[in-house]
């Protein structure tokens, strides 16, 4: 296993905010540098709140924990996870020949960045290794986005670039808990090529962040704004900030995240 990097001089980076900053540089800068708050509404803090209640069951369970205080307050959690286990017992089986830890943390410097995954579940054998994450939220309809999506790129990259695995022999599974009328998972395998264009990706993203925040820090000239034609300021909690309710037609009722933009929490 290739070593990771440790250093508390270097800016850490996670998924969630590397599909902040290609989403829209100026949401990054007022979110991390600015450290301007999001409002976020009662269900989304429940979702949250569910979420990682679910995660700490299925960390506790998989460390041959007691899991009873967790379930006690909730019942149905209970329930989704006795659903994942029956509709997939391969998964959840142990052996000798294999490596499993839960919340597995890894660290990967990259140019002036240290590049930062939690893996839910990490399963890695003789000749491939396993990702796994439990997305408390139902499956979504385009894959393609996911595809695209920081989170399957950068822990996919990540697990290559700090062991000994080729990307061929590495894959990554979501697991959507509460599908219905069960459990449902989607995985992405990984190749040579694709592990080049998120290495090309990543220098020409993280070069940029590096001039932004220069100019910002030196200048005070802002990270640039995510152009109007996108129609991504809609929902933003940062449109009246940046000036885009008249081009958007944005108003107050709608200055809320969505619940697939909100990073889960990590145990």
């Amino acid at each position: 296993m290739k070593p990771t990097v440790e250093s508390s001089n270097l800016t850490r980076l996670s998924q969630g905010q590397l599909n902040i900053l290609e989403t829209c540089p100026r949401k990054f800068q007022h979110i991390y540098f600015d450290q301007l708050g999001t409002p976020i509404s009662p269900e989304q803090q429940e979702h949250l709140a569910w979420g990682s209640r679910f995660h700490l069951l299925m960390q506790q369970r998989e460390l041959g924990l007691p899991v009873e205080s967790i379930i006690e307050e909730d019942i149905q959690l209970q329930q989704w996870v006795t659903a994942l286990v029956n509709e997939f017992p391969e998964v959840f089986t142990k052996d000798d020949k294999t490596f499993r830890e839960p919340e597995h943390c890894r660290t990967f410097k990259f140019k002036n960045y240290l590049l930062t995954v939690i893996y839910d579940l990490l399963i890695e054998g003789e000749k491939s290794a396993q990702i796994l994450d439990w997305k408390t939220y139902a499956q979504p309809k385009n894959s393609h986005w996911l595809a695209k999506d920081w989170q399957t790129r950068l822990y996919l990259y990540i697990l290559t670039e700090t062991s000994d695995y080729l990307p061929e022999e590495i894959s990554m599974t979501y697991w959507f808990v509460k599908s219905q009328p069960r459990p449902q998972s989607l995985t992405f395998t990984y190749d040579r090529r694709q592990h080049e264009k998120t290495q090309q990706d990543l220098s020409k993203l993280l070069n940029q962040l590096t001039g932004w925040l220069q100019r910002y820090e030196s200048d005070r000239i802002p990270f640039p704004q995510v152009p109007v034609s996108a129609n991504r300021c809609l929902e933003c909690s940062f449109a009246v900030r940046c000036q885009r309710i008249g081009e958007t037609g944005t108003n107050s009722s709608q200055l809320v995240p969505n619940l697939a933009d909100i990073e889960e929490v990590s145990l």
